[in-house]
């Protein structure tokens, strides 16, 4: 049974920068395309990032991009999310997600395993 576990997340202050991490057992990493969702609290879930299977294309969110980074190291099953100049609206939880197609979806009802998620907090 495939598994995925998040970890890293903290609170820090506005400009910071943080990483988290998803590990993946129970499979093999290199069969899946991965991403990141985070939900803040009393909103929806939103898409983050997305890497495909061979890790050769990633997606990013318009309200991150140039500040987050997925990336993925097959050979230790393990998925990241690095996360610079931290901003009040980053506050959530942050789930990784996984999926058996090559380039992965933004959409949450189109994935089939995800993690139980893992808080990142901004201070104020």
């Amino acid at each position: 049974q495939v598994q995925l576990v998040e970890s890293g997340g903290r609170l820090v202050q506005a400009g910071d920068s943080l990483r988290l991490s998803c590990a993946l057992s129970g499979g093999t990493l290199s069969f899946y395309a991965m991403g990141w969702f985070r939900q803040a609290p009393g909103k929806e879930r939103e898409f983050v990032a997305r890497i495909s299977r061979s890790g050769g294309a990633t997606w990013h969110a318009d309200s991150v991009k140039g500040r987050f980074t997925i990336s993925r190291e097959n050979a230790k099953n393990s998925v990241y999310l690095q996360m610079n100049i931290l901003k009040p609206e980053d506050t959530g939880v942050y789930f990784c997600t996984g999926d058996m197609s090559a380039f992965g979806s933004s959409q949450p009802d189109d994935l089939y395993y995800w993690g139980k998620g893992t808080l990142v907090t901004l201070s104020s």
